[in-house]
């Protein structure tokens, strides 16, 4: 059985902790590896590891990180299908999703390759007379990240390669359901030049966890996943004087205006609803019909949920893959009956589904309910699976409520041909991404990701600016020089003395 340690120190650690847990192949439902959890002292390694290669790398100037950001996204694209393989395997998406999620990690290779630029500091001449003035933005120091099961490049990078390229040494510790790609990707960062300590994978568990947010050499916490782990996150790294940034949970709405165009509606809906089996923060879970819209939608949408090709990632015409384990699977399942007891119309239900050869698997079909209330369970909670519910509103008004009085504030979308419907709601909406005309509203690698209310603990969103703010801390220098001794014109050309 393969076992699947640690990177720390640029080469692989292997702890005695004697602590394992197991890796799925979800498509196949068979156990494919084992992955050391990392115990106190594997932590204790990785943090010094990290707290001696600080000094060297906090100092290097960014250029050259900016060259090591170069290179190391000329590997990614040299590994791509390596890469995107190893995340369809313990993941289960489709291939084309994985390398989609791939290259949305390396563009913010690509943004942290301009590092030098995006760092410079400000600069005022006579603030006072004779006083200058100016502000800079500096490494805070070892940094953490704990990611989903999700988007196992993507997420990642989000977070590490922001911190790194602005000279912090990074700890990460990914999801235990699919943490290869993390090694492959510690040994890729290697090979662009990346100093040994600068990146480090420890695996496991709560333990683990616990240890890396609670350890007074660890400066910032970024978190990536529900929203009670990141409350938890949030109030304990924040306790032990961290600062965190912590993403939870979402419930994504489009909301579908009269005037739309259905079929761009019914396209946006069946890729960002059941794309990546739904288990994606900015997947599209509730679609509002306002007006008499809601027949038309469904006499669209239906037929398309009910032939949506389901079955292992890798086969190039599969659509949908299965869900990341045995226990998600019966979880949304659950949600499924909870929507047809509370009196939710299930139109399409792909409970059953049955795939020859691949019976062990973790397969769900696209579920399709319609008439459903905001008192409801599949109302109210994240399902992270292929399940979409269908609202029907009255107008504009009572949409735009359902969004606002929901508890996440993640993303939205509004598919409209009015100008002016579009702008009021993107202006009145509570939510920190919004999507027009557009079905899943993830901002590009140069803006930055992050919802409101309880969808993000903390002041920064990710990548973008807001991440170079956060994983950075600022220094403002004034400055006033005594009057020198000045002689008299010298006629000779200036030597050092």
């Amino acid at each position: 059985m393969k076992k699947i340690n640690h990177f720390i120190n640029g080469e692989e650690y292997i702890s005695k902790s004697n602590r394992f847990g197991d890796v799925f192949n979800p498509a196949l439902g068979e156990k494919i590896a084992d992955v050391s959890f990392a115990n106190d002292k594997d932590v204790g390694v990785a943090i010094a590891s990290a707290k001696a290669a600080f000094t060297s790398w906090s100092s290097t100037p960014p250029l050259t990180r900016s060259r090591i950001m170069f290179k190391f996204k000329e590997l990614l694209l040299r590994d791509m299908d390596m890469l995107a393989a190893q995340v369809t395997e313990e993941h289960g998406k489709v291939l084309s999703d994985a390398v989609g999620s791939v290259t949305r990690g390396m563009e913010v290779v690509e943004f942290m390759c301009g590092v030098p630029h995006l760092i410079k500091g400000e600069f005022s001449e006579n603030v006072g007379r004779n006083i200058d003035s100016w502000s800079m933005r500096q490494p805070l120091g070892i940094c953490v990240g704990i990611t989903p099961f999700n988007f196992p490049a993507m997420v990642p990078m989000w977070m590490f390669v922001v911190a790194i390229a602005c000279g912090n040494c990074f700890i990460l510790k990914p999801s235990e359901k699919d943490p290869s790609l993390l090694i492959t990707l510690g040994n890729l960062l290697k090979e662009a030049g990346l100093p040994d300590g600068v990146f480090n994978v420890v695996n496991g568990d709560k333990e683990a966890v616990d240890n890396l947010i609670t350890h007074p050499d660890v400066s910032a916490v970024s978190f990536v996943g529900s929203t009670p782990i990141a409350e938890y996150i949030y109030h304990t790294s924040s306790k032990h004087n961290k600062r965190v940034q912590a993403l939870g949970g979402a419930k994504n709405h489009m909301i579908i205006m009269p005037d739309a165009d259905l079929d761009q509606v019914a396209d946006g809906l069946m890729g960002a609803g059941y794309g990546s089996a739904g288990e994606r923060c900015m997947a599209l879970s509730v679609a509002v019909a306002v007006g008499g819209i809601g027949d038309a939608l469904i006499e669209k949408l239906q037929p398309r949920v009910q032939a949506l090709k389901v079955g292992p990632g890798n086969d190039p015409e599969v659509e949908m893959g299965p869900l990341i384990s045995a226990a998600h699977l019966s979880k949304v399942k659950s949600y499924v009956d909870s929507g047809i007891s509370d009196g939710a119309s299930l139109l399409v239900d792909g409970r059953d589904i049955s795939l020859q050869g691949y019976e062990k698997g973790y397969f769900l079909g696209g579920c399709l309910f319609d008439n459903v209330t905001s008192d409801m369970q599949i109302y109210k909670e994240e399902i992270f699976g292929p399940v979409l519910s269908v609202v029907r509103s009255d107008n504009f008004d009572s949409a735009l409520n359902l969004v606002n009085d929901h508890e996440f504030g993640n993303g939205v979308t509004i598919y409209t041909r009015d100008g002016d419907t579009a702008r009021a709601f993107s202006n009145q909406c509570q939510i920190g991404m919004v999507g027009i005309n557009v079905p899943i509203p993830v901002p590009m690698a140069f803006h930055s990701f992050g919802g409101w209310k309880r969808s993000l603990f903390g002041d920064h969103a990710m990548h973008g600016m807001e991440g170079i703010r956060f994983f950075t801390k600022l220094k403002t220098v004034t400055s006033r020089w005594p009057n020198g001794i000045r002689s008299g014109a010298e006629f000779i050309m200036p030597t050092m003395k």
